[in-house]
């Protein structure tokens, strides 16, 4: 009767935590959203984490990296990738400068992740897209990713307290009423939510894959629409999340 007791009181115990869990996000955040004649060269590091809480979890390298310049040319940049530790935990990090003006998106396709306490696991197939001198006109065309969002708002400029939109797509069409993820990245640790469910906030996609969030405070703010791989991974679901990361100044 014991054995019993402690079984259903670990099973419940399992999830909860699963249910309160913070929300996992890719992260591909570059030292800044343009690149100027006076900053030529863009700094990036990738991690995976919570961003808010600044708790990290293990990065494996990537399957991919690369970056797309003016929504067409692909560039592989994995060989580029330097082991490094954010919030205590495995990342990677580059350097890149762009030979000439436009605009540059970087990717990630990451090592699925395995979360126990989710019995899943997680793909997030991230992105950040920088403007380099003044030129990116091409910030609203799909990179023909596995899922993706797709801004309507331009994904970089922006002040706080701007709109962002996007679409979310998967397999290159709109995914209807996905639900998004957004979290701060809560750098310094200054920001405190008021509660725990203050942390992660939610929007859910109109039957368009559209979504509208506004960002109140100034850093980088991550979005990830989250829908389901119709194939298993190892045997567990596989959560395909579509990440975009967005300065507001």
């Amino acid at each position: 009767m014991m054995k019993v007791k402690i079984a259903c009181i670990a099973n419940v115990l399992i999830l909860f935590l699963a249910a309160t869990a913070s929300a996992h996000f890719g992260m591909l955040i570059p030292g800044s959203d343009e690149v100027t004649q006076d900053k030529r060269t863009v700094n990036l590091t990738l991690s995976f984490a919570h961003p808010f809480e600044g708790e990290g979890m293990e990065l494996e390298k990537p399957v991919e990296f690369f970056v797309v310049v003016d929504g067409e040319k692909k560039t592989d940049l994995l060989g580029t990738l330097k082991e490094a530790r954010v919030m205590g935990h495995t990342a990677w990090q580059t350097s890149f400068t762009p030979r000439q003006p436009g605009l540059y998106a970087f990717v990630f396709d990451p090592v699925p992740y395995k979360e126990d306490a989710e019995n899943n696991y997680i793909r997030h197939i991230t992105k950040v897209v920088i403007d380099a001198y003044g030129e990116g006109e091409q910030w609203n065309k799909p990179l023909g990713l596995k899922t993706e969002i797709v801004p309507l708002t331009r994904p970089f400029g922006n002040y706080a307290g701007n709109v962002f939109q996007g679409v979310v797509m998967l397999d290159g069409k709109p995914a209807p009423y996905t639900r998004v993820e957004v979290e701060y990245y809560n750098k310094d640790g200054k920001r405190v939510a008021p509660g725990e469910r203050m942390v992660t906030q939610e929007v859910l996609a109109d039957g368009n894959g559209v979504f509208t969030f506004v960002c109140p405070w100034k850093g980088w703010w991550g979005f990830a629409g989250l829908n389901g791989d119709d194939k298993p991974y190892k045997g567990r679901e596989l959560e395909l999340g579509a990440v975009i990361w967005v300065e507001m100044k």
